[in-house]
């Protein structure tokens, strides 16, 4: 009992102290990223932190997992919430997170304009018709399992490409008894022409209800608008 009391208190204690070993001016700084010696200023959405300064390798382990091999990663960020678990070896549910990569093959090009655009169109080659005008929730539900579907026409505007898309997941069942569980996760993905670089924004988030569908709209635009302010 005193053992679990001291590690207890301990936890308290490294929760106060938290703040003071994260970057300057709060969780959530901007911070300038080089590609292709341009210099590009990156920054997390409110209530989120880059979590590139913890140098874990398992929190990179997780970032080189949502996306291609080809891509380097700029930014990787969890909320502010799952960060302070990490810090002090809770366990962090990662229900929302987001990251910033570049194509590797590029860094060094300056991509002009009209490549940017044949680079957006080409992204957006393949993808199928967008969801038809259902509720979501039963829409995902039928989809196979760990396709993403889009959900709605791609947004457009200058030096921006954004979707929406929506994917069904199911998690084996743990325990003799144990179900499988599933789970219906949103994300967009944005492509963004800054200071002639071409960047790919990525937000996911898990969908229990119509909020969550708000939220990650609405933090996605936001999010590509601040990063198009931080970089004229």
């Amino acid at each position: 009992m005193a053992a679990m009391r001291l590690a207890s208190a301990l936890r308290i204690v490294l929760l106060a102290l938290l703040p003071a070993a994260l970057p300057a001016g709060g969780i959530a700084a901007p911070f300038a990223s080089s590609i292709g010696g341009e210099r590009i200023i990156l920054d997390a959405p409110p209530g989120f932190a880059d979590t590139g300064f913890l140098a874990s390798p398992r929190l990179q382990e997780l970032a080189e997992s949502t996306t291609s091999a080809s891509n380097r990663i700029l930014l990787f960020a969890i909320t502010d919430a799952d960060l302070r678990r990490f810090m002090v070896g809770d366990s962090y549910d990662l229900r929302r997170y987001m990251l910033v990569v570049t194509p590797k093959g590029s860094e060094r090009d300056r991509v002009s304009e009209a490549q940017f655009a044949a680079l957006a169109a080409e992204s957006l080659r393949n993808l199928v018709a967008p969801a038809p005008d259902v509720e979501l929730r039963k829409y995902l539900e039928v989809q196979p399992e760990g396709k993403a579907a889009l959900l709605s026409e791609p947004r457009r505007g200058p030096g921006l490409v954004s979707i929406l898309q929506g994917t069904r997941l199911v998690f084996p069942g743990t325990g003799f008894f144990g179900r499988p569980r599933t789970a219906l996760v949103l994300s967009t993905t944005t492509l963004l022409h800054l200071r002639g670089k071409a960047l790919q924004l990525t937000v996911y988030s898990g969908y229990d209800a119509p909020e969550d569908l708000a939220w990650i709209t609405s933090v996605t635009e936001r999010w590509a608008e601040e990063l198009q302010r931080l970089n004229r």
